[in-house]
């Protein structure tokens, strides 16, 4: 299936492909680490539907790499 831009969107990942995403996100976290993205600003920054957007973003709460703040936007976790 592909969205108005034309790119493909996988509607079942598998898990190599979670995993790649999940170091992808981290990694993009840790290169700005000042980005703060709601569910929806996630989704089209890294072009993904939402319950895969939710699924990493969760995951990543888990690793403690990311937290949510009070107004829903994801951001990197302080060290500490």
């Amino acid at each position: 299936m592909a969205n108005a831009n034309g790119t493909a969107r996988a509607t079942e990942l598998s898990t190599g492909t979670i995993g790649e995403l999940l170091l992808r996100v981290e990694g993009e976290y840790r290169e700005m680490p000042g980005l703060s993205l709601t569910v929806p600003q996630a989704e089209r920054l890294w072009g993904l539907d939402a319950g895969t957007c939710a699924s990493v973003l969760t995951a990543l709460i888990e690793r403690r790499v990311l937290t949510r703040t009070a107004s829903g936007a994801y951001l990197r976790r302080s060290a500490g």
